[in-house]
């Protein structure tokens, strides 16, 4: 019998360059604040998820140069480029790497390995899982990979709305096992930012 494929989760997040990451909270934090809150999301995912050996851990990073070369911020970590298209288009990419794959964002400093273990144990009876975000969006997705993703999956998703999960969820066929995991914060507005920090006080 065949070794069952590893479990790989993938990151999702931007390289750390002052002025490009975290936009919309650098509007109200200011863009050095900003960049210091995305490097200490990924720093921290990388010495916590990153390390546990129940999954692989790949980064998918944009700009997809970010991808070859040294990467400081980045450390030793398997990287791949997200590539072209809407985040939509990149995930759906990610996804089709085989095996059960669970995407996360970079921006959910809630976010520890047993939501990760949740997640892959809830692949072993859904086709597809997601992790609600509190704003209607979602942190997390992924597939069990026994059967290939449907077309059109997360066509016309209106990405950073309140819509993001329903709009995703009206993609997948019925005929899918959907399940959902734990709803955590992705820090993407001054609302979420001022949250966070009063939890790591």
């Amino acid at each position: 019998m065949a070794d069952a494929p590893r479990a790989t989760l993938i990151v999702f997040t931007r390289a750390p360059r002052l002025g490009t990451v975290k936009r919309r909270l650098a509007r109200d934090i200011g863009t050095v604040e900003a960049s210091r809150f995305h490097r200490t999301c990924i720093d921290r995912l990388m010495r916590t998820v990153g390390r546990d050996r129940r999954w692989r851990t790949v980064l998918a990073v944009t700009p997809d140069e970010t991808a070859r070369g040294a990467a400081p911020w980045a450390g030793r970590q398997a990287r791949q480029p997200q590539g072209r298209g809407d985040l939509g288009a990149r995930m759906v990419r990610a996804l089709r790497r085989g095996g059960p794959v669970v995407i996360v964002g970079s921006d959910i400093p809630a976010m520890r390995p047993a939501h990760v273990a949740a997640a892959f144990r809830a692949l072993g009876h859904a086709d597809l899982i997601f992790g609600p975000a509190a704003d209607g969006g979602f942190w997390l997705v992924g597939t069990s990979g026994r059967r290939p993703l449907p077309p059109g999956l997360f066509a016309g998703v209106r990405w950073s709305t309140a819509h993001a999960l329903a709009d995703a969820r009206a993609t997948i066929p019925s005929r899918w096992g959907v399940a959902c995991v734990a709803t955590l914060d992705d820090v993407d507005d001054i609302r979420a930012w001022t949250r966070w920090r009063g939890d790591a006080a």
